[in-house]
């Protein structure tokens, strides 16, 4: 079977990370053609990690080189890559939010759910070791029956300094803010867990004029669950410190800073012997991811989020990010 050639839209943090891992993981499985991104530096940058990709010079090259696209461009242009994608024959794994407009991409999905696009969309969860085992706990009866779910993200500034570069686009309201970025992920993560989203309330602080939000909280029911949301930015010393805490009738257990799965015992949370931070695991997370990428390119089942969950996260966060306590903005930090 002919490994699947993998190339990449936009060339930016995420990008680059996929794309480090596509070249560390078995060329049976995946290849890189290349990648596109219009920055003037994209070729320098491609050939400083390995001098034998290849930068083309649009988008249209790349997706004629390739099996599948990671589309990792500003959020604006991901329906527009996606419905390229598809008319080319080719799948994608886009990187969320599919679009910050929930009209549109209503219309996208319907279009391309109908067509049998092969796509999914980036939510590492669906691929976390961290989250199996969370699962296992569930099944045994740790928890028993869910009675409320609790998510925390905090951070200690936005953007997270490793995505400074990005803070163009990623700290500005229209298509930034850490509840897109961040909060998307541990809504799919809820989603999966206890079923369909439906947003209650919620109260999104913009201090900083043109800025993204500062502060944000929710309350939703996912599956009927009562779910808390709270998001912050300065309020830990931490570049990034998230926790989603489930508890019900017979016990809590918690997912802790992405990767750490922890169950409470005598008041008191307890990891598995084999527990590893983020860091660690993250390029195994993106290995899994990989594989079912490659099988995804193929028509065979994977459990990458689809099109539809992603847009159900997106529904919720573009509802929450429109109830504002701040509308009137201060002048800019």
């Amino acid at each position: 079977m002919a490994a699947i050639k993998l190339g990449l839209i936009g060339f930016g943090i995420m990008g680059e990370r996929l794309l480090r891992a596509a070249l560390a993981h078995d060329r049976h499985v995946i290849t890189v053609s290349g990648a596109y991104d219009p920055a003037p530096d994209t070729t320098e940058r491609l050939h400083a990690i390995d001098a034998r990709l290849t930068a083309f010079a649009t988008a249209a090259e790349v997706i004629a080189h390739s099996d599948c696209l990671h589309i990792a461009s500003p959020p604006a242009s991901h329906l527009g890559y996606l419905r390229r994608c598809h008319a080319a024959g080719k799948s994608a794994l886009c990187e969320k939010p599919l679009a910050v407009d929930v009209e549109t991409a209503v219309t996208a999905v319907s279009e391309l759910v109908a067509a049998g696009m092969r796509a999914a969309v980036n939510f590492p969860f669906a691929s976390s070791f961290g989250v199996d085992q969370i699962n296992s706990w569930m099944r045994e009866g740790r928890v028993g029956t869910p009675q409320r779910l609790d998510i925390v993200i905090q951070f200690a500034a936005w953007p997270r300094p490793w995505q400074i570069d990005a803070a163009g686009w990623l700290d500005a309201r229209a298509e930034g803010g850490f509840t897109r970025e961040v909060a998307s992920h541990f809504l799919f993560l809820t989603r999966r867990q206890l079923g369909p989203l439906q947003l209650i309330s919620a109260d999104t602080a913009y201090p900083i004029g043109g800025k993204s939000e500062r502060a944000m909280r929710a309350e939703l029911t996912a599956g009927g669950i009562p779910v808390t949301l709270e998001g912050s930015v300065g309020t830990t010393q931490l570049d990034d410190h998230n926790s989603w805490t489930l508890t019900g009738d017979s016990g809590r257990i918690r997912l802790r800073d992405w990767s750490i799965a922890e169950a409470e015992t005598n008041t008191t949370w307890q990891p598995p012997a084999d527990a590893k931070s983020n860091e660690v695991m993250r390029p195994l997370v993106l290995a899994r991811q990989l594989d079912k990428i490659a099988a995804m390119t193929r028509s065979e089942s994977t459990n990458l989020a689809t099109l539809a969950e992603a847009l159900e996260v997106q529904s919720a966060v573009e509802a929450i990010l429109q109830s504002t306590s701040n509308r009137a903005p201060l002048t800019q930090a």
